[in-house]
């Protein structure tokens, strides 16, 4: 087992060196640089040379590279943000608490929602009951995320008034009372549940064919035909072995979720590293852009392992070849 996990390890590192690079060569060829929002481009010309020379900026790429990726791994120094006036860590810091919390949110509601839909479209395969899951779920393969977002905002948020349209917490709550905590919950909610009720069609179809097919298999009819109950050859049986492959989807639920905040969190204007993110492309934010893709690609390196070491433990044949 520790052996597999090794080598899935050392698969990832090149992986994310190799994404570094990509990112940084992606950043280099953006508009400007990352002098251009930090200095008033109407003072002299030679002034903004002398200050890119220092800098290093007029250096060859590769250089820059390697003075840009030794900072960050030694130092964790991401760079300066010239909209925001602080430092790339500091600010990223904030804001990966709350897509930390959204996405946490985002999962429960997920597996609360796909688990009990799964498991009844696959138990009662052909009826009624199944063709509604299947149908929900046709709907929700169709719909786009930022589509569906939009329309539970506008209905749940603006018409009804159930649920805040923006932010992340009320204005004027003391942090660590119980109504701060409240109303992060309130505002969590609905952007949460939007990102869910998309998300959570490919569990609910993947667990639906995993019990139509466990059903079939000769065990199945092994323990029907020595008399057991019904409840209990599903129980013991069928959903014992169709839940654990579901182990295996948090990883890639985890790399789904970061393409789902950054629409989410864009309409809801929830402050999290997806409206980080577009606001940094739209300024031209080089350093913060850097660091986003930066992280978000690692993040979801990190979320293809873990479902990789989960399957390896649900199933040893993984390991063995």
């Amino acid at each position: 087992m520790w052996k597999f996990i090794v080598r899935r390890l050392l698969i990832a590192l090149p992986q994310i060196l190799l994404l570094s690079v990509l990112v940084f060569l992606m950043a280099q060829m953006m508009p400007g640089d990352a002098l251009s929002g930090l200095i008033d481009p109407n003072i002299d010309p030679a002034a903004i040379e002398a200050q890119r020379e220092r800098l290093g900026l007029n250096d060859p790429w590769h250089i820059q590279y390697v003075d840009w990726i030794t900072g960050v791994v030694t130092e964790g120094d991401l760079g300066r943000s010239f909209r925001y006036k602080m430092d790339v860590t500091e600010i990223i810091g904030q804001r990966l608490t709350n897509t930390f919390w959204l996405s946490l949110v985002t999962l429960i509601f997920t597996y609360l929602i796909a688990i009990p839909l799964g498991i009844t479209s696959g138990r009662y395969n052909d009826t009624f009951r199944d063709q509604m899951i299947t149908g929900y779920t046709y709907v929700g393969f169709a719909t786009p995320l930022f589509i569906f977002a939009l329309v539970a905002l506008w209905i749940l948020g603006f018409q009804f008034g159930w649920f805040p349209t923006g932010g992340s917490v009320s204005p004027g709550l003391t942090p660590g009372t119980f109504e701060y905590f409240l109303s992060r919950l309130h505002h969590l909610i609905l952007p949460a549940l939007s990102m869910a009720l998309i998300t959570t069609v490919n569990t609910v179809q993947y667990l639906r064919s995993e019990i139509i097919d466990t059903k079939q298999k000769d065990f199945i009819i092994t323990a029907r035909a020595k008399g057991a109950s019904e409840s209990r050859v599903y129980n013991r049986h069928i959903l014992r072995n169709s839940l654990l492959p579901i182990a295996a989807f948090f990883g890639f639920e985890i790399t789904g979720l970061i393409g789902g905040t950054i629409f989410v969190e864009t309409i809801y204007s929830y402050p999290g590293m997806g409206q980080l993110f577009v606001e940094s492309i739209n300024l031209r934010d080089y350093s913060v852009v850097t660091a986003v893709v930066l992280l978000l690609g690692i993040a979801s390196i990190l979320g293809a392992l873990l479902s990789d070491i989960i399957l390896s433990l649900v199933d040893p044949r993984i390991r063995i070849k």
